[in-house]
């Protein structure tokens, strides 16, 4: 639409106000000034409109976001249509607020996040976005990380007959390969061609790496070929991305000797970017030797070490269980007039803390804090971590109220930490104190964090605690995982409520999470201990058809509850399906098929078993002579 299309006429007022305007408007600033001054909104879009009737651009978002608050106001959406009309024309950029301001005046509610179902209302109201409007707003959505969202305009947009922008692919593409989403990604590049659109560089190096990141190395190496027979010539970027990928995929003997080949190029040398990714890489992997010699040859290429890539070595050294090497390292990083930085120091007490020299690591953190370091949550967290696993509680719970609330704010991690440091110790009430002291803080507990205590209590004995736990848990509002879902069928189960273990059995499948063999054989062992024999062989048969494999732990008890059923046959049955399915029976096994023959009157049987798993080399125990019968 035209500037003449404008719905709003320009009054004579008006008319009279752009002559003027015409003479002396300059900047954006003095038009803003001018739109502020009036609240009458027929004055103020008189004289938007005659600026925007000036044969230079001198509207800008900031003016047309302001003319748009106006119009919203005053619930005038066909004027707002003229204003964003005019920037499409004019080009004047459109950014988040004016969208915003364009869903307030269509009483569209939920955000930026609303504007695939926005876009046939705004349309119908006179707001028909251009393929740069398109593109600005697919970009915005992959900005607020709303990525379905964008991919939806992007497919309204194509269906429109408009063009993305390789811009807008990119963004697409790179927000989606973060998400390791490869279909998405793999989609998009089809879909480039399909549109007769050539991908550049970057277009390949983000699918390249997402491939990488998946372990799809075969296709990253087609994709190469392609660029290059589509004279889009891989360059330093691309080589060192490909690396990083078969770094990642555990190939590196091809990605030693892709950078071998880089190097031996005149157009492709490995830059600063390269080796710090290949050191890094080399670091993950623990490939310690070649790690020295890319090192070397970095700084032979005249690329002096700084603060990013010694903490690569010192890392690396340091997972290799090198720590006195890697503090040796630090030495040099000082001589050469490199400052360590926080995340040296992390790196060094977490080394400390694995190879258990807590002393000295509890002292890198007092010497770090006297140069001015100031230590973050990772700090805390190694610390309070390494004192926990140390069995120092106490001093983890010192050295948490010495630093809390004034130095760092405690994260769920350290409150997790503490928790379970407490219940092995037997200090119930204090885990307690602490999970209150949490919101407190302002740390809301989570699912984890409600696992932690659910199990907590239930191995201690406070089993009814644990179930009023997870209540607690289901009423703020929490959703229970697969894990906290396992405790509570643990703790039901130990306290015989079978029913309501079974309840909670259906919730969980309800709630689409998968139980897994755990969840099975803890209500079988619970039916059947409880003679519900039938109901557990049906869990038996559900387990299998939902693809999970029974294992040793569910033959024998079904074995075992069979046979004090008096089930012997369908026991025996059991025995020799877990043979067929190449298990090995064990002493529990052995100890359930002698109970199953004493128990129903055939010792000659029993004592074959017994017989049996002395010949394999299993060793009775207890248990087996007290279940074989009485010889007389």
């Amino acid at each position: 639409m035209g500037l003449s299309g404008f719905v709003m006429k320009i009054p004579k007022e008006g008319a009279h106000l752009a002559k003027e305007k015409e003479k002396v408007v300059k900047s954006s600033e003095e038009v803003l000034r001018v739109l502020k001054s009036t609240s009458d909104p027929n004055s103020v879009f008189s004289y938007f409109m005659a600026v925007a009737g000036l044969p230079y651009v001198v509207h800008t978002t900031e003016t047309c976001n302001y003319m748009l608050e106006v119009l919203v106001t005053h619930k005038r959406v066909e004027d707002m249509a003229a204003v964003f009309n005019f920037m499409q024309k004019k080009i004047v950029y459109r950014n988040l607020n004016t969208y915003l301001s364009i869903f307030k005046g269509l009483y569209i509610r939920g955000g930026i996040r609303q504007a695939p179902t926005a876009l046939e209302k705004m349309r119908k109201a006179g707001f028909v976005l251009n393929a740069y409007s398109y593109n600005g707003l697919i970009y915005l959505l992959v900005q607020s990380k709303f990525c379905r969202e964008a991919l939806e305009v992007y497919n309204r947009m194509v269906m429109e007959g408009m063009k993305p922008s390789l811009k807008t692919y990119a963004a697409l593409m790179g927000a989606f390969g973060k998400r390791r989403d490869t279909q998405t990604v793999m989609d998009l590049l089809g879909e480039i061609e399909h549109l007769g659109l050539r991908p550049d560089i970057y277009i390949f190096n983000i699918c390249i790496t997402v491939l990488g990141r998946t372990g799809r190395i075969d296709e990253a190496y087609d994709l190469l070929k392609k660029m290059e027979e589509e004279g889009c010539k891989p360059d330093v970027v691309t080589h060192t991305v490909f690396i990083d990928a078969l770094c990642k995929a555990g190939k590196l003997d091809n990605a030693k000797a892709l950078f071998v080949k880089m190097k031996a190029s005149n157009s492709l040398k490995p830059n600063r970017v390269t080796y710090i990714k290949f050191l890094d890489r080399l670091s993950d992997c623990g490939d310690l030797g070649t790690l020295k010699e890319i090192w070397d040859e970095m700084k032979a290429d005249g690329y002096t070490p700084d603060v990013v890539t010694f903490n690569i070595l010192i890392s690396a050294l340091c997972k290799a269980g090198n720590v006195d090497k890697a503090f040796d390292t630090l030495g040099v990083m000082n001589v050469n007039g490199v400052s360590p930085n926080l995340y040296t120091y992390n790196i060094l007490i977490g080394g400390l803390l694995r190879a258990s020299r807590l002393d000295e690591a509890l002292k890198l953190f007092s010497y770090m804090e006297s140069l001015g370091v100031k230590p973050n949550t990772i700090t805390y967290n190694l610390l309070i971590s390494g004192l926990v696993k140390s069995n120092s509680v106490d001093k983890a719970i010192d050295f948490y109220y010495d630093h809390v609330p004034y130095n760092f704010a405690p994260s769920l991690y350290i409150y997790g930490l503490l928790i379970d440091g407490l219940f092995k110790l037997g200090r119930h009430d204090e885990v307690m104190l602490f999970f209150e002291e949490m919101a407190i803080n302002g740390c809301k507990p989570n699912c984890e964090i409600f696992s932690i205590l659910i199990n907590g209590f239930r191995k201690t004995g406070g089993v009814e605690t644990a179930c009023k736990l997870f209540k607690r848990m289901v009423e703020e509002g929490i959703r229970p995982d697969l894990k906290s879902y396992s405790i509570l069928l643990n703790s039901l189960c130990f306290l015989d409520k079978i029913d309501d273990a079974l309840y909670h059995f259906e919730e969980l499948k309800q709630n689409k999470i998968s139980p897994d063999s755990h969840c099975y054989n803890l209500l079988i062992n619970a039916l059947g201990r409880s003679q519900r024999v039938e109901e557990a062989l049906s869990l038996y048969t559900e387990m299998q058809s939902r693809g999970l494999f029974p294992d040793l732990y569910t033959y024998n008890k079904l074995i075992l509850n069979l046979g004090i059923a008096g089930m012997v046959q369908q026991a025996v049955s059991m025995y020799e399906e877990l043979k067929l399915k190449d298990l090995e029976p064990d002493i529990s096994t052995y100890n359930a098929l002698i109970q199953t023959y004493s128990r129903s009157g055939n010792p000659d049987l029993a004592f074959a078993v017994y017989k049996k798993m002395m010949v394999v080399g299993c060793d009775p125990n207890e248990e087996t002579f007290a279940q074989l019968p009485s010889q007389t």
